[in-house]
């Protein structure tokens, strides 16, 4: 079986950006309840957005065909980037939710999470540099740019769409470099 045959090639909508937006605020709103450790972090959430290569698809959704190995939809990569904590501990960067996007279009996962029903919805978190008058776009922009962690690196190789907040939604705010 081809690497492209549990990929999904139908276009994201904003519906479907709103999804994964109430998804992702659901999986970190339960993290912090779940764990005092990270409360913090509650109210310095600057952005969600989806990234990899669900991004690389919103963003050039005619390029997603059966053919392009690289293209379509496997799972979706939501990620929120945090505002530093003035504690001085980051947000955990293991931390790796899962949910489960639910029947749609999309179809479902591939077998590593056979208990979903639909795509699987990988939930990852960062804490970034946020300089006083700086707009949070402007913050991760400027995270994605210096490439000083692995995830920057590999983040900054495809496009970053917005999810929230929501007057934001669907702007892409980061075009990959690599072509």
């Amino acid at each position: 079986m081809s690497k492209s045959a549990n990929r999904s090639f139908e276009r994201i909508t904003d519906i479907d950006l709103r999804r994964l937006s109430a998804l992702a605020a659901a999986d970190f709103d339960n993290l912090f309840r779940r764990n005092a450790r990270w409360r913090p972090y509650r109210r310095r959430l600057l952005l969600l957005c989806l990234c990899q290569g669900a991004a690389l698809h919103y963003a050039s959704p005619r390029r997603g065909t059966a053919a392009d190995r690289n293209g379509g939809v496997n799972d979706f990569d939501v990620w929120g980037f945090f505002a530093d904590s003035p504690n001085g501990r980051p947000f955990p960067p293991r931390r790796h939710g899962f949910q489960d996007f639910g029947p749609s279009k999309f179809g479902r996962s591939p077998k590593d999470k056979p208990r979903f029903r639909g795509r699987r919805v990988d939930v990852l978190g960062r804490s970034i540099q946020k300089r006083s008058r700086e707009s949070p776009i402007a913050a991760v922009r400027r995270y994605l740019e210096t490439r000083r962690t692995e995830s920057a690196r590999r983040l900054a190789e495809r496009p970053v769409v917005v999810l929230w907040p929501s007057r934001e939604r669907g702007r892409i705010i980061w075009k990959d470099e690599k072509k």
